[in-house]
């Protein structure tokens, strides 16, 4: 027989005894029954004493029907419905019996080849409690230093908060020894970037008597983790066409943040990134950026900012397009920072076109004279109108249509890092760092074959002093910070000044007041009051 302690009594409630069960030997080799009882509805056939005594109703003489009109085929039909009449009664009755617990059977330990898919889904719905089918899995048996075998799944969403909890506990992946449930909390199985994976991991080659603590400082799980990461990117590579644009819409983000976390993998998931592209409607990959490089084309050019139609109006594009070169769009917040960490691809440098260090000149000799042709104006740009507003001006080969741009330096902020730095909501009230890239100066490039640009040159050859071309070159910063996506501070100027503009199109002089109703009759009653006030002195 077997003694229990008093506080232990809980465990022989039937129901702690299958959550038991079925948390850590729902799948192990040989069956688990349980003496249960379940309450069954039976029928059961009536006593006669118990079937109720028919009462006939006395019948008029007059109303009594003549027997003998009756018809053979009628007494036949009334004989058969009384035979018909059911004799049973339900009864609801407690039936004990063994039950088994743990009816799920083991899919990872068999061969991929002998599992159908229908197997894997519905073991995917027993496990997650899911009710949808799995985006993705792969099963595979690891040999090597260390022998096991996983089952991982990708869910065909996440849940909205996921990131909201990013870097917590999940119970995600399940460890088993020999089929044994040890623990579904061990925080280094997986990358934080692949939290999202549900499956199981069971190994014969890890203890079984440690403590779940012991186990997870194991050097064997470094190896398995290693393995667990390699199969599951394997997995995604692998996914179709279709398949993956519904895993790069649900787990995009993931694959970004990998890229910044897992310097070991980040080969392996730049493969798995895409972008929105100058030249394709539909997102692309990295590789197929490459292939359609041109032969004269050095960097893989990409921008950053808050959606598509706004990047591709932006003035940094312009003399890239122009050449027939193809621009990356990175219209997510962490875009920037992702592709930051990638240092090449593929043999290819990345370039952020907001940035300084692009050149697109073919023609040396040509772009030397525009510099010579155009220093008066980019020193009076640096040394006398916007000496307290930018670092330095120079002429630029990568404008078009615009007439200048601010550019930010190699390693400074571009107007896309400053607005998401901004925008944060957990940074400190006083960040040095912070405040030290969004005080940087910037440089202003402008385009010598803009009219604009031509006409301020020849204002300031003729007077270096002209307050005019000092209210133009004003007026070029502030556009060109605006159209460059960095933040306008002066922003009551800037009104201020485009107003100004306005009355001069207009013919309104600038030292026009606004005039309200009301001081006119202000105005009046103020007269008729002088005037009583004289008539009561007069008196």
């Amino acid at each position: 027989s077997l003694q229990l302690k008093e506080e232990a009594i809980d465990n022989l409630d039937i129901n702690t005894l299958k959550n038991l069960v079925k948390k850590y030997s729902q799948f192990i080799n040989f069956p688990i029954y349980l003496w249960s009882s379940k309450t069954e509805t039976v029928e059961e056939p009536i006593e006669e004493d118990e079937q109720p005594d028919k009462v006939e109703e006395p019948i008029e003489e007059d109303e009594q029907p003549d027997k003998e009109e009756k018809s053979e085929e009628d007494d036949a039909a009334v004989e058969d419905a009384k035979e018909e009449t059911p004799k049973t009664k339900k009864v609801d009755k407690t039936v004990w019996d063994w039950e088994i617990l743990n009816n799920h059977k083991p899919i990872w330990t068999r061969k991929p080849d002998d599992v159908e898919v229908n197997e894997y889904n519905e073991f995917y719905k027993a496990l997650t409690k899911d009710t949808k089918d799995p985006l993705s899995y792969t099963h595979f048996n690891a040999e090597g230093e260390v022998s096991f075998k996983s089952l991982l799944y990708v869910p065909s969403a996440q849940p909205s908060d996921t990131f909201n909890k990013y870097g917590t506990v999940t119970d995600n992946i399940k460890l088993y020894v020999r089929r044994v449930f040890i623990t579904d909390e061990f925080t280094d199985l997986l990358p934080k970037y692949l939290s999202f994976l549900q499956g199981i991991v069971d190994s014969d080659d890890l203890p079984l008597n440690v403590s779940r603590e012991v186990l997870q400082q194991h050097k064997l799980l470094k190896i398995i983790k290693k393995k667990l990461i390699r199969k599951a990117l394997d997995m995604l590579k692998k996914l179709d066409v279709e398949s993956y644009k519904k895993f790069w819409a649900e787990y995009s983000t993931n694959i970004k943040l990998g890229i910044i976390e897992d310097p070991s993998n980040r080969a392996r998931l730049a493969k798995l990134l895409r972008f929105q592209s100058s030249v394709e409607e539909t997102p692309t990959s990295l590789a197929d950026y490459v292939t359609r490089m041109s032969e004269k084309q050095e960097h893989i050019y990409y921008i950053a900012g808050s959606s598509k139609a706004e990047l591709e109006r932006s003035p940094f594009v312009e003399g890239i397009i122009r050449k027939g070169y193809e621009v990356l769009y990175l219209v997510e917040a962490v875009d920037e920072y992702t592709l930051s960490a990638i240092p090449e691809f593929e043999g290819k440098k990345f370039q952020n076109v907001a940035k300084e260090g692009v050149s697109l000149t073919e023609n040396k000799e040509k772009a030397e004279e525009l510099k010579v042709q155009f220093e008066p104006l980019t020193k009076w740009f640096g040394e006398n109108a916007l000496k307290d507003q930018i670092s330095k001006a120079v002429v630029s080969d990568r404008l078009a249509e615009s007439p200048c741009a601010l550019v930010a330096g190699m390693f400074g902020w571009t107007g896309n890092m400053e607005r998401l730095a901004l925008s944060n909501a957990h940074q400190k009230a006083d960040d040095p760092q912070r405040e030290f890239y969004l005080k940087q100066r910037k440089s202003l490039e402008i385009n010598p074959r803009h009219p604009l640009i031509k006409d301020l040159l020849r204002r300031v050859k003729d007077d270096p002093d002209d307050q005019k071309a000092k209210d133009i070159a004003v007026m070029l910063f502030r556009t060109a910070t605006l159209r460059s996506g960095f933040m306008l501070q002066e922003s009551a100027d800037f009104a201020e000044s485009v107003e100004a503009l306005m009355r001069q199109s207009l013919g309104i002089p600038l030292d026009e007041k606004v005039s309200y109703d009301d001081e006119e009759s202000v105005s009046d009653q103020q007269v008729e009051e002088e005037e009583e006030d004289k008539e009561h002195d007069e008196l």
